[in-house]
């Protein structure tokens, strides 16, 4: 397969976790419903147009953050929920903020999320964020955490993080999350260095915005 789920991604599938879940399919189903993808030129394809001859289905490419980054929005055909939302009068009283880390390697940064009493609504589109093989196989070989694990990943694309959006439009990657990619891949990031116009835009996004858990 041209676009598979990398290690990382399979979080997503898990309910203990914090960020947008897909708990009606296991990792392998997600992989066979996104078939269609494997049939895409991302690298030349028109960005922002409706590349779909589905029926009901939609799929929209855009450029990421770097040259080894693309995402892809595509109609939600999962359970997931919606990832983000403003902040209002309204659920203002629901927001916390505290320190995390993905992963037990990563330094943990100061976030601050929506816990909403009802729940929150389902997402009319995922956002698949995808590096390229060469960008995971570079961060596999220079993480000091995998000294002589070989690297196994297959594919030409890895899904790296899904987002469950009520948009199929790119959201600003948050500001801790530019951080931590300019800290380097020994500490969980990319080692894309820090773009101070996109971290005050990413500021403005996500001070009015919230991840919603």
């Amino acid at each position: 397969m041209k676009i598979k789920l990398t290690d990382f991604s399979k979080r997503h599938f898990d309910k203990n976790f914090g960020g947008t879940k897909i708990l009606n399919m296991t990792p392998e189903e997600f992989e066979k419903s996104i078939d269609v993808l494997n049939y895409i030129d991302f690298k030349n394809c028109e960005k922002g147009k409706n590349i779909s001859n589905l029926d009901n289905t939609q799929i929209f490419v855009h450029d990421g953050y770097a040259s080894f980054c693309k995402l892809v929005a595509i109609t939600n055909f999962t359970d997931a929920k919606v990832g983000s939302l403003p902040i209002t009068l309204e659920n203002y009283q629901y927001l916390r903020s505290g320190y995390s880390a993905r992963r037990d390697n990563e330094l943990p940064v100061f976030s601050r999320w929506l816990e909403l009493p009802l729940g929150k609504p389902k997402a009319e589109w995922l956002i698949l964020i995808l590096y390229s093989y060469e960008q995971l196989h570079k961060e596999h070989s220079e993480n000091p955490n995998n000294d002589g694990i070989p690297f196994l990943f297959d594919g030409e694309w890895g899904i790296v993080a899904i987002l469950g959006q009520s948009h199929p439009n790119e959201e600003p990657m948050k500001p801790e999350t530019m951080i931590r990619n300019a800290l380097g891949i020994s500490e969980g990031g990319s080692g894309v260095p820090l773009d101070r116009e996109k971290y005050l835009k990413s500021v403005d996004f996500w001070d009015k915005n919230a991840t919603v858990k």
